[in-house]
C-alpha cells in the first residue's frame, strides 16, 4: 500500500510539475559524465581471533559476523586439537572518487581504517591495489592512490552556495552493488553530530547505505559539494537522513595529508557547552549564543589568554560563535601559531582577550576519574538531592577545592541532567555565581530563592564540567 501510494504521489508530482511548464529532472547526463570517476574500494583485514571456541570481532557489516552470530556463538573448542590463536579475513566495502587524473582517491577514514589491503575497482572493471597517503578520524576523510595515470576525474563545487531544498545525487556502491545512483534534495546545512565537532554536514534525504560510504554528493552541475558519510537509522539501512562532509573540509584536509600526511589542526584548550536559554538566563545573557566554557586545562592557550570557567564564547578571531558547535570548527581552522581575539561574556560585561591558538595533538587520551563513595542515609534538601561533602583525599583526587557529591537524586531533580556521582562545584543564578563549599551553604543557597526561580549547578562528572539546569524549586 505505501509503494502504490508513493507512486502515486510521484505521478501527481510530476503532473503538477508539466502544468506549470517544469519537468522532474533528469540525472541521466549527470551520470553518464561523472561516474566514471566513482571507485567502488574494498578492503581486506585480517583479524586474530581468540582461542578455539572464541568467537573473532568483525565489523558490524561484514557478513562473517552474520555467521558467526548464527552458527558459532558458544561453541566450545575441538577436543585434542591445541588451543591456538586463530585468524580469519573480515571484509569491507565503500566507495570513493578520483581527485586527480594520477590516481589520488577521496574516501571516508573509516573505509579504509586498520585494513591490510585495498583493492579500487574502477568503472571499467580495472582492479588497481591502494595505498593510504594519510586519513584523519576527526573528520572521517581519507586520500589514499592508485598507481595508474589518465584516469577520469571529478569536478568540484562550492557547497557553500548550495540552497536546502536542492536537488543532489549520490553514486555508489551500496552493499556492494557498485556505481548505484540514489537522488534528492538538501535537508539541512550546517549540522552538528554528537562527538564530530570539525564538521558541519550536510544532511539530505538521498538513500544511502552501507557501501556508499565514502562516495561522492553531486549537485545538479555535476559538481562534488560533499562526501557522504552517515545516516541516521534505527534499523541499521536508510531511514530518510544522511549526512555528508562538505567538500570543502574535505579539500583542507585532503591537501594537509597530501603534502605533510597529516593533519593540523588549532586548538585552545577548553570543554564547552550549548548555551541554552536556561542557561542564558542564568548567566543575564539577552539571548542563547556562544559557547560557555566548562573547564579550562592548565597551562593551555586559554588559561594563558585569561579564560575562565564560566565566560560564554561570543567571537573567535571575529567570527561569530552561534552555536557551541561552531566553536571547534572555527578554532580547528586556524593556524596553530596564530594570534586571534576572543571576546567572552562574563559577569554581565562583554570582554576581549588575546589568545595564541595551540595545535590539537594526534590523539587525545581522556582519564576517568572514579566516583566517591555514597554518604549514609540521610534526607534529600529542597532540588531532591542526597548530597555528601568531600573528604581531603577526594578533594586531592578530583582535584577541587570543595564541592558535594551527589549520592541520591529524588523528586524535582530527577527531570535535570544531573547523574549519581557528579560533583556540584558551584551554583549560578541571576547572574552570580557561587562556589559551593559545604552541604550548610548549599541548603542556604537555595532557600534564598522563590518556586518560579531557575538554577543553574556547574558540575564535575569524570574528568569534564558541565553545567546543569533544574527549572523551579519545590517549597
Amino acid at each position: 500500500m505505501k509503494h502504490i501510494l508513493a507512486a502515486f504521489f510521484l505521478v501527481v508530482l510530476s503532473l503538477a510539475a508539466q502544468a506549470q511548464g517544469r519537468s522532474l529532472p533528469d540525472f541521466s547526463e549527470l551520470v553518464e559524465r561523472q561516474g566514471p570517476a566513482v571507485v567502488n574500494i574494498s578492503t581486506t583485514q585480517i583479524v586474530r581471533g581468540g582461542s578455539r571456541g572464541e568467537q573473532p570481532s568483525f565489523p558490524e557489516d561484514d557478513p562473517m559476523a552474520e555467521l558467526f552470530r548464527r552458527f558459532f556463538r558458544g561453541q566450545p573448542g575441538i577436543p585434542g586439537l591445541p588451543n591456538k590463536p586463530r585468524e580469519f579475513e573480515s571484509r569491507s566495502l565503500g566507495s570513493g572518487f578520483i581527485v586527480s587524473a594520477d590516481g589520488y582517491i577521496l574516501t571516508n577514514a573509516h573505509v579504509v581504517d586498520s585494513a591490510d589491503e585495498i583493492t579500487v575497482r574502477l568503472t571499467d572493471k580495472r582492479e588497481l591495489k591502494a595505498k593510504v597517503i594519510g586519513a584523519d578520524k576527526r573528520t572521517d576523510v581519507a586520500l589514499i592512490k592508485v598507481d595508474a595515470t589518465g584516469l577520469p576525474t571529478v569536478r568540484m563545487g562550492d557547497p557553500n552556495v548550495l540552497r536546502v531544498g536542492e536537488w543532489v545525487v549520490a553514486i555508489g556502491s551500496p552493499f556492494g552493488f557498485e556505481n548505484s545512483v540514489t537522488a534528492g534534495i538538501v535537508s539541512a546545512k550546517g549540522r552538528s553530530l554528537p562527538q564530530e565537532n570539525f564538521v558541519p554536514f550536510i544532511q539530505t534525504d538521498v538513500a544511502v547505505n552501507p557501501g556508499n560510504s565514502g562516495g561522492p554528493l553531486f549537485n545538479m552541475n555535476g559538481e562534488v559539494v560533499g562526501i557522504n558519510s552517515q545516516i541516521y537509522s534505527r534499523s541499521g539501512g536508510f531511514m530518510g537522513i544522511s549526512f555528508a562532509i562538505p567538500i570543502d573540509v574535505a579539500m583542507d584536509i585532503q591537501n594537509q595529508l597530501k603534502a605533510n600526511g597529516r593533519v593540523s589542526r588549532g586548538r585552545i584548550g577548553v570543554v564547552i557547552q550549548e548555551v541554552t536559554k536556561d542557561l542564558a538566563e542564568s548567566f543575564g545573557l539577552s539571548q542563547p549564543q556562544g559557547a560557555v566554557v566548562n573547564a579550562v586545562e592548565k597551562d593551555g592557550p586559554a588559561e594563558k589568554a585569561g579564560i575562565e570557567p564560566g565566560d560564554i564564547i561570543l567571537k573567535f578571531d571575529g567570527k561569530a560563535v552561534a552555536s557551541s558547535g561552531d566553536l571547534p570548527r572555527i578554532v580547528g581552522g586556524t593556524k596553530p601559531g596564530a594570534k586571534a581575539t576572543v571576546q567572552v561574556w562574563r559577569k554581565g560585561a562583554v570582554r576581549d582577550l588575546n589568545i595564541v591558538v595551540g595545535e590539537t595533538p594526534e590523539e587525545k587520551q581522556t582519564v576517568r576519574v572514579g566516583r566517591a563513595g555514597k554518604a549514609p542515609e540521610q534526607a534529600a534538601n529542597r532540588l531532591g538531592l542526597v548530597v555528601s561533602e568531600l573528604t581531603p583525599e577526594q578533594k586531592r583526587e578530583l582535584k577541587v577545592n570543595g564541592g558535594l557529591v551527589v549520592d541520591d537524586i529524588r523528586g524535582n531533580s530527577a527531570r535535570a541532567d544531573l547523574r549519581v556521582g557528579d560533583i556540584i562545584l558551584a551554583l549560578i543564578a541571576r547572574g552570580e555565581t557561587t562556589e559551593i563549599r559545604g552541604a550548610e551553604q548549599f541548603n542556604k543557597l537555595l532557600a534564598q530563592f522563590d518556586r518560579t526561580a531557575n538554577v543553574t549547578l556547574l558540575v564535575k562528572r569524570g574528568e569534564l564540567q558541565t553545567f546543569v539546569t533544574i527549572k523551579g524549586l519545590p517549597k
